[in-house]
Parts: C-alpha cells; structure tokens; sequence
C-alpha cells in the first residue's frame, strides 16, 4: 500500500520495515533483557520467531496475544469482554476510558482475538512514554502510532491535523480499526470524562461535514473495567504531589515505573464491553445542536453516557462507595468477606505510598475515590 509520506513519523512500520527493524531490536541488550524477563525461552528463539513474522498482525498474534494471555493468567482472575453491539466487518474508531499504559491496549487487542474478530486495532500511545530507542521501534511494530506531547502554537495544531488524518486514512484506506483513549493521560481518580478536544481532533481529517467526517470513522464506546487497578497507590502519590507542588512535573522513569506495575500488579476481574457505533446518534445530535460550540460538549456527555452505562460494576466499587458514604446502602452487593479483603488490599496501597510528607487521609480518600467514581457514573446514567 501507498502510504503518504505525510504519516512517516508516527504510523506503524509496514511490513516491509519489518525485517530491518527486527534486527535492531535484536541487536539492542536492553531489549534482550526484557524480553528474555518476559519470556522465560532463550533469546535466540525469541529472534528466530521474531524474525518469521512477516506482518504487524502476526507479530502481534504470535508475542503478544499469548504473553498478555500469561500475565492476565498469573495477574489477574481472568478476562471477559463483550462486542456483541458491534458489525465486526466493519473498522471502528474505539474511544475509550483509560486506566493502564500498557495493558488497555494490549488487554483490547487480546480480548478482539477472542471475540472473533479479523483483525486487531492500531493504538494511538503517546510519544512521552518512550523512555528507551527500544520501546518506540516495539510499539510500532505492534500497531501504535504515535501522539505527540508536548507541542504548542502551530506545530501542536500541525501534528494533531496530521494524526487526524492518519486516523481516517487508517480506516478508510488501511482498513484498521482505531484505538484511542478519551482525554489524554489517565483519569488518575478513574473520574472518566471524554475531552472535547479528542472529539475535536477527530473531525479534522476526511471530507465533507463534521458529520460526515465523524461518520465515515464509525466511533464506538468502549468501557474497560478493572476490578483493581495495580497502579492506584502510584496515582494517589502523583495527586498528592500535584497538591502541594503546582509546578510537580513527572520524570520518564515514573512513566517505566507506571508501565511495569500495571503489567506485573494484580487486577482482579477484567471486563472490556463495545456501546454501538454512534454514527446514528452524531446525525441526531448535529439536527438538535446545529453549532459546533453546542455540539462536541454535546457529543462528548453522549460519549460518556455510553462508557458509563457499560462499566462492569465490582464489589469493591460498591464497598468504596458505602466506605466513602459511611452508609450500608449496597451492602446486599457484597459480603462480608468481600469487604475485609477490599479493607485489607486499600490499606496495603496505602503502606505503598513513600512520600516525605504524607497526607493519609487525603491519599485514603483518594484511594477510595478511584472504585467508588465508576460505580458514581454508572449511577447517574441509569434511566
């Protein structure tokens, strides 16, 4: 395929890249070294199967599905997932909640494997997370494109104009299907709110209407649900911080650390469920709000509704919620040793968070905030 050279620096390799970057990846020692930590075989049949992959999708299928299927097995207590609303021959543009770097991405890609599906997604990652050469060659390899941070003024506008574009060109022409988080960054109190600005950004690219435009990339809701989130002590850390130092800036290593707590951190249950493609509904609200001041506010609570109204609901939201409230109001939603174990696990993050001055209370309710805000969305969605 003739892809414009527009997209050379933030879409996947294609095929025939493949082989060279391989090697580089090969011949890299911190590559080896994580590999070989993930995969307990020798490197040299890590290199040998690396090197028999002749596209992106098979790479994926042949690494990635079954060492995501390892850890969910070790990590977790399994994973459902739920597309039953969607036309899998068609490619949609996933817009969804966002809780874990690595593993949202990686849990979709799996969990569309076994729901049937044809084909994977391409996944939109931030280039701040790119800590080392390796990690930017490997997630390309496996379908990422990459969203630059950190830019301003016109070069910002230029970079989201050309990723708009690679998006609908990914749809229409690569016919891939689309993952991309709805704001940027994680919420880190699982407060989930869709940013306009993504929605935004998403009418750049195509022809015709803003309606138009949204259409013909077939946008879907998507929900991911963690009954535990590995990474929720080092959330409320960063929130504290944030507290007492406006100017607190992460280091890329946080990133690393983020990455490598949400892949090896205990989830619990995992349950990833598809709303119908929207496409009906951005024609209706288009009539109802004509303009475009009206309409993206519009589309984006149109947006949460449905990854509200899809959230899998957990013990442990409702503990956190009751917990929270002082109340027993979900207490038939749970037992009594559901609760002690939840009580047990929050305290357990809470011994985790190593700050000099360290507002417990403050980082207790933020713990509990983080389970107790999905079951709070679900609430306000429910007719």
């Amino acid at each position: 395929m003739n892809i414009p050279a527009e997209f050379d620096e933030i879409r996947p390799y294609a095929p025939e890249e493949l082989p060279q970057v391989y090697e580089e990846l090969i011949a890299d020692p911190a590559f080896q070294k994580v590999a070989t930590g993930i995969m307990p075989v020798p490197f040299e049949t890590i290199a040998q199967e690396m090197r028999s992959c002749t596209s992106n999708l098979e790479f994926q299928k042949k690494f990635f599905y079954n060492m995501i299927k390892q850890l969910l097995s070790k990590h977790s207590k399994g994973l459902t997932e739920d597309y039953s609303a969607l036309d899998k021959s068609i490619c949609h543009t996933f817009i969804s909640n966002h809780r874990d770097i690595v593993m949202d991405p990686g849990i979709l890609c799996v969990s569309m494997i076994d729901a049937g599906f044809s084909n994977t997604t391409e996944i939109a990652i931030g280039d701040n997370l790119f800590a080392y050469p390796w990690i930017k060659k490997l997630v390309r390899i496996v379908k990422a494109f990459i969203v630059k941070r950190g830019l301003t003024g016109r070069t910002q506008l230029q970079a989201l104009n050309t990723m708009s574009r690679y998006i609908h060109f990914a749809i229409t022409q690569k016919h891939e299907n689309v993952w991309i988080a709805q704001r940027q960054g994680r919420a880190k109190d699982s407060n989930d709110a869709t940013q306009e600005s993504i929605l935004k950004m998403l009418s750049i690219g195509g022809e015709g209407s803003i309606v138009e435009k949204l259409s013909e990339i077939n946008i879907v809701p998507l929900s991911l649900s963690y009954e535990y989130d590995p990474c929720d002590y080092l959330k409320a850390r960063e929130l504290q911080l944030r507290r007492d130092n406006p100017d607190f800036h992460k280091t890329p290593g946080e990133d690393v650390l983020s990455m490598r707590t949400g892949i090896f951190g205990y989830k619990g249950h995992i349950h990833f469920q598809a709303a119908p493609c929207i496409n009906k509904e951005i024609q209706e609200l288009a009539i109802q709000y004509p303009k475009k001041t009206d309409f993206f506010p519009a589309l984006a609570k149109l947006m949460d509704k449905h990854i509200y109204s899809c959230y899998h609901i957990f013990p442990s939201n409702y503990i956190a919620l009751d917990w929270i409230e002082g109340s027993q109001h979900f207490k038939d939603k749970y037992t009594a040793n559901d609760k002690l174990e939840f009580e047990q696990y929050i305290y357990k993050q809470l011994t985790k968070i190593e700050l000099p001055n360290k507002d417990e209370s403050f980082l207790l309710e933020l713990l509990l905030k983080m389970y107790a805000n999905p079951l709070i969305n679900y609430l306000s969605v429910q007719e």
